[in-house]
């Protein structure tokens, strides 16, 4: 996996057939009215296999970078997908079932009989609702991606792409869905301010939320990538705070989670 910045992670399947996801894509200089520390990330992102999308806020839903990818397809909540397809793109609306990408998968409408999908990607609870906009659909959800033929004792990494939320109860019942531990979590920890609003979490709750689920391996994103334009040094140093905070938050209360704080344009693997 390499972190991007924000929340986009290029998320490459290999060993076999290569598959490849993108989460969240910002992939442009900026995000809106909002500012990216550095420059825009390098195309990793390239040769993509489906997009993980979140929600349609400006900083995970930006038209400019889903129009990089534009035969690509977008898997989300079904509002979104919809709303996805009016704008030329091609939003699958996916549900509480497996999605199969690679292999032999076909590209709207699962396995075409003639061999198994290199992965699987079904959508999970998020909670995100704190702002509502109006001429977007506010649908928000999570990812969970099982690597392997067809679920069970052939799974061979399970990751769940958190996206954005505040923590909610059925968070505990996250192994059960993806049939088995969580061994890799992308979680976000911060945000594009010094102050987080609800519907997020910051560094202490992230980490709490992965000893609860017991995630084995966390990543944290969502932070240090964005600012408000003036923002960047208010109050000073803020954007580089919150890797640091969930690292040291997660050796309290989550011992059982190895956290890997990547830096833009870093990647690290699970082999």
């Amino acid at each position: 996996m390499t972190w991007l910045g924000h929340s986009t992670v290029v998320l490459d399947v290999e060993g076999g057939p290569r598959v490849r996801l993108v989460t969240d894509p910002l992939l442009q200089r900026h995000a809106g009215l909002l500012r990216r520390r550095g420059e825009r990330p390098a195309p990793a992102w390239r040769d993509a296999d489906a997009v993980l999308l979140s929600h349609l806020h400006h900083d995970h839903a930006e038209l400019g970078s889903l129009r990089l990818l534009p035969q690509v397809p977008v898997l989300t909540a079904p509002a979104n997908a919809r709303w996805l397809r009016t704008k030329g793109l091609r939003g699958v609306g996916l549900g509480d079932a497996w999605y199969p990408v690679g292999g032999d998968a076909a590209v709207d409408g699962g396995a075409d009989g003639t061999g198994a999908p290199v992965a699987e990607v079904r959508l999970v609870h998020a909670v995100h609702g704190h702002r509502p906009m109006p001429h977007r659909p506010n649908a928000a959800n999570g990812h969970l991606v099982r690597v392997g033929a067809a679920g069970g004792s052939d799974v061979g990494t399970r990751v769940w792409v958190v996206g954005d939320t505040e923590h909610y109860p059925g968070m505990v019942h996250l192994p059960r869905l993806a049939d088995g531990p969580v061994d890799v979590a992308l979680v976000p920890v911060g945000g594009w301010g010094p102050r987080l609003s609800a519907g997020h979490l910051g560094p202490m709750q992230a980490a709490r939320v992965c000893a609860e689920v017991g995630v084995r391996v966390a990543v944290p994103v969502h932070w240090g990538t964005l600012h408000a334009p003036g923002g960047r040094h208010v109050p000073r140093g803020w954007m580089d705070h919150a890797g640091a905070a969930f690292e040291a938050a997660a050796q309290r209360h989550a011992p059982g989670t190895r956290v890997v704080v990547l830096r833009p344009g870093e990647s690290w693997s699970t082999a």
